[in-house]
């Protein structure tokens, strides 16, 4: 299925896993339900730590905001959302008002206000979702138009309002049922992008080669009564993919923004003005923009161009301009947006723009901004999105926007941030780093952060700092590690005066260290601790007299240990504890009582087979008889009490079908009844990377959509609110990083 390229947000996702767990006997989850109030954020969450105060999350985001989901009424005056609005657990990608006070939406979700809606939707003026009106589409809508009692809809279904349908159908207002009319687009998988109604005539833009009868490349006109293709046939061509994203209507014109080279007859690039009449042909006008036009909107005589281009109308304009209607040439309103705008809408002397961007009319905004139409300049209004946001409706005070966010309302941090632990907002605390946060550690007035940055907290820090909790400024705690192929820390824990460190470097404390150290908690200098790992180590936890290692190493300590070993924690040198060969890799370690857990990339430990997850005895380094069986990796684990809760990639665990997350019954290896189902979206490959517990109060953070019974919820959730407050004992937070390009 074609999505809009703009609607992809371009960045490749290291895959890392996170461990961080605060042991409190007897603490269980109440509910699968995520509390509400708890910020999420646009990015994965490698780590998590929770002091009585703050929850500190580390990972690769860059925003955290209240979960609002994929489409949200905002105040056209002061930006800020309208609570009562229905969330949507997905993306919107297009939204039209229903002329009666509410909207019809489109996109890429399964629910709307907690009401069951695949993929179009309808929002009533009181802000709840219509409960009778639900087509059903298989597939995503990226396109609506009404017209009179008929709502058009288009995009890559193929079946919708209870028919079968090709990516366009007509659907009855008030039923919802698909109407005869069945233009059927086709090609190698069409999609639909664009929809205009003029009179008896719908133009249609996308991917297809054939469509209402007719040989019809990217752009057609269809009669609104038969769906028949007219006479009318510009036959988008040139490029990799030549398709249609926008189309806007001017009198006699049909303004069409896309991905081509030819149009109308004419070399036109990316885009044109069409006649309206039967010919179809370009006009004069060439603003000849140097890359995709993913928006339009026309406003007397001016055309509004957004998209991902950084010339158009003869001059240098970076992804939006307003052009001349009459002559194609830009206009002196300049906006200069630092990344692309997909979305446009015009009310008055404002200019709403959506896209993925964080600078546009010389202010900081995060992909949504309101511009003055005269000047260009950003206007005070900024709801602040921390994700692409795709289409806009302006309807009298509200503004409804949609796309891929799932917050609006929020504050930008780069890869760590703090919550505050009642309210679940992001505190002032911003250390601000330049690369991803993959484990943390809180000791005292001191957060400790290792990971891929190379900057935090105001300072230059090679890989692993020390943050001071009130103001987020690193200290001089400097150990610098250095070296390896992939230099990066994925494990921190405190013992006392001692920072013990895993990951993948060749030096660290001013001393010669491979993969693992300890370090001086108040010099940062490495101590003569030295077990010498051959390669990566991913977690470490300290029990006792023992610091258990979990990695990729084969040796370690001093002797031969097969990812797995327990350390001396004065010496260095490895005990005779070695569970024997491990046929993958450890990600996360817990140690309960007389039992170690250990979860990863396996499917042999302790001389029995075990997939991803095992049991070991603490004397003896066996396997016992517990045997949850994931189908897949496993990253992190916390056990209380008689549970153990486990994150990962799997969907299977203790003999259920449990998505990514899972609670484990510590005697028997069963899921429990506790099933948060983390879910999968087009484009997405999700995963639980994170988990700490407090009182009564599970975190998970990773890499997910949506978790829980809300569907709202991306990349972080929190499970039950506090009983009471606790004292907290001290964290134990580990991260691997089993991706070894980035």
């Amino acid at each position: 299925m074609k999505l809009k390229p703009w609607a992809v947000k371009l960045a490749l996702t290291i895959a890392v896993i996170a461990l961080a767990a605060l042991n409190v006997p007897g603490a269980r989850a109440q509910s699968s339900m995520p509390r509400q109030e708890t910020w999420v954020t646009n990015g994965t969450v490698r780590a998590i730590v929770r002091t009585p105060d703050k929850v500190y999350i580390g990972g690769d985001f860059t925003d955290v905001g209240p979960a609002t989901g994929g489409g949200v009424l905002l105040d056209a005056s002061t930006g800020a959302p309208v609570a009562t609005f229905p969330k949507v657990n997905g993306m919107v990608y297009t939204c039209v008002s229903d002329g009666s006070g509410g909207w019809f939406i489109g996109g890429s979700f399964d629910k709307v206000g907690g009401v069951v809606r695949n993929c179009i939707a309808h929002i009533l003026a009181n802000g709840s979702v219509d409960p009778t009106w639900n087509p059903i589409a298989y597939g995503s809508v990226a396109a609506l138009a009404v017209s009179g009692s008929t709502v058009y809809a288009g995009g890559g279904f193929t079946s919708i309002g209870g028919k079968t349908r090709n990516c366009i159908a007509a659907l009855d207002a008030t039923t919802g049922d698909a109407t005869t009319w069945n233009p059927n687009a086709g090609d190698h998988d069409p999609y639909i992008h664009a929809l205009a109604v003029s009179g008896p005539t719908i133009y249609v833009g996308g991917y297809f080669s054939s469509i209402g009868g007719q040989i019809r490349n990217g752009i057609a006109a269809l009669d609104v009564t038969t769906g028949d293709a007219n006479d009318w046939n510009p036959n988008v061509s040139g490029g990799d993919y030549p398709e249609i994203y926008a189309l806007a209507i001017s009198g006699s014109t049909i303004y069409a923004g896309g991905a081509f080279t030819s149009i109308g007859g004419q070399m036109r690039n990316c885009i044109a003005a069409l006649d309206a009449a039967t010919t179809g042909a370009a006009t004069d006008w060439n603003p000849n923009a140097s890359g995709w036009v993913l928006a339009l909107a026309v406003s007397s005589s001016t055309v509004y161009a957004g998209g991902w281009f950084t010339s158009i109308g003869g001059q240098t304009r970076n992804h939006i301009a307003a052009i001349n209607a009459a002559t194609g040439a830009a206009t002196d309103w300049n906006p200069n947006a630092n990344g692309s705008v997909g979305a446009l809408a015009v009310s008055g002397s404002t200019i709403y723009t959506g896209g993925v961007f964080t600078s546009i009319g010389g202010q900081m905004r995060s992909c949504i901004a309101a511009l003055d139409a005269a000047t260009g300049a950003a206007t005070e209004w900024n709801p602040h999105a921390n994700n692409a946001v795709y289409a806009f409706v302006v309807s009298g005070s509200t503004v409804y926007a949609g796309g891929a966010f799932t917050s609006i309302g929020g504050r930008t941090r780069n890869n760590i941030a703090a919550l505050n632990a009642d309210t679940g907002a992001a505190s002032d605390w911003n250390p601000n780093a330049n690369n991803n946060v993959y484990v943390l550690a809180v000791s005292g007035s001191t957060v400790y952060a290792g990971g891929k940055f190379t900057s935090i907290g105001g300072q230059s820090r090679n890989y692993i700092a020390a943050l001071d909790t009130t103001t987020g400024a690193a200290t001089a705690w400097n150990p610098n590690a250095t070296g390896g192929d992939y230099p990066s820390i994925y494990a921190l824990t405190v013992s006392g005066s001692t920072v013990y460190t895993g990951g993948e470097f060749t030096n660290i404390g001013g001393q010669a260290r491979n993969c693992i150290a300890a370090l001086d908690a108040v010099t940062g200098a490495a101590t003569g601790w030295n077990p010498n790992a051959n390669y990566f180590v991913y977690t470490l936890t300290v029990s006792g007299s023992m610091v258990y290692a979990g990695g990729g190493f084969a040796s370690i300590g001093g002797k031969t240990r097969s990812r797995i070993a327990a350390l001396d924690a004065a010496t260095g040198a490895a005990n005779d504890w070695n569970p024997s060969y491990v046929d993958g890799w450890v990600n996360a370690l817990v140690v309960s009582g007389s039992t170690v857990y250990a979860g990863g990339m396996f499917t042999s430990i302790g001389e029995q087979t075990r997939n991803h997850i095992v049991a070991l005895n603490t004397a003896t380094g066996a396997a016992t008889n517990w045997n949850p069986s994931a189908d897949y990796e496993v990253h992190a684990l916390a056990v209380f009490g008689s549970t153990v809760y486990v994150g990962g990639d799997f969907t299977s665990i203790g003999g259920q079908t449990r998505k990514y997350i899972a609670a484990i019954d510590a005697t028997t290896g069963t899921a429990t009844d506790w099933n948060p189902n983390a879910t999968v979206r087009s484009s997405y490959s999700p995963f639980v990377s994170a988990l700490t517990i407090s009182g009564s109060t599970i975190y998970a953070g990773g890499k997910f959509p949506s978790i829980g019974d809300d569907r709202t919820r991306s990349n972080f959730a929190q499970f039950g609110p506090e009983v009471s407050p606790t004292p907290t004992p001290k964290p134990v937070s580990d991260a691997k990083y089993w991706e070894m390009y980035n």
